[in-house]
């Protein structure tokens, strides 16, 4: 069994008003047990072409430099800490969680091009419902039918529009990861809805779990927009 797939064949926990925070906690605890499972890789280089982010080696201390959300961060090597490229500060433990279980999982699989629902993910349907709840429920409870309010919050960070539902943005919270908000707009026979959709290679990046996170990490953003 894969390193990434440890954390989805453990036991999962009860489904809480904010479940989303026992993912983060769950997150969090598997930090050193990922860090230990990265330093006895010997194709370091290798994963970092598979995540597509930058190899740097200058004798025995390695950088690695990937964004998240547009955000320069770089990991060391070989205490393998994420720091933000431009402060230096290490990242928040469920960041560093989530992008060392991006250097562990990836395995170079091209984007598909092709949106599918957190219920398609492996697993997803487990958490489908609350994924939505913390998610697409919450944008609802924001934005409504003020498509324009959307529209401004997601050009505010930095999301590409496509042609999908009233309005869609696509964001890149990874080089390889991305997810997309579409928002339909209600009427008399239909409530608005929103909803986050990632690319079908998802799963060759993160655990389902861990998208799960990154999916309430971009509406935390959007509503703070």
């Amino acid at each position: 069994m894969r390193e990434c797939e440890v954390y989805l064949s453990q036991k999962k926990p009860a489904i809480s008003k904010h479940p989303v925070e026992g993912h983060k906690h769950l997150l969090t605890k598997r930090v050193d047990e990922l860090r230990a499972a990265l330093r006895q890789r010997d194709n370091l280089q290798v994963q970092a072409a598979n995540c597509s982010a930058t190899y740097q080696a200058d004798g025995m201390k390695v950088k690695i430099h990937l964004s998240f959300f547009g955000r320069p961060v770089v990991v060391t090597f070989p205490d393998l800490v994420a720091c933000d490229a431009q402060a230096g500060t290490p990242l928040p433990d469920v960041l560093q969680a989530l992008l060392l279980y991006y250097l562990t999982t990836a395995d170079g699989t091209p984007l598909e091009g092709r949106w599918i629902a957190f219920a398609d993910l492996p697993d997803g349907r487990f958490y489908s419902q609350a994924f939505q709840g913390y998610t697409g429920h919450e944008l609802v409870r924001c934005f409504g039918n003020d498509i324009e309010a959307f529209t401004l919050a997601a050009k505010e960070l930095g999301g590409v529009s496509i042609a999908y539902g009233d309005a869609g943005f696509v964001f890149y919270a990874l080089p390889r990861v991305i997810l997309a908000v579409v928002a339909w707009r209600g009427d008399e026979d239909f409530s608005p809805n929103y909803q986050i959709l990632f690319d079908a290679s998802a799963n060759h990046y993160l655990p389902t779990d861990v998208c799960a996170v990154l999916g309430s990490m971009l509406t935390r953003k959007l509503l703070s927009a």
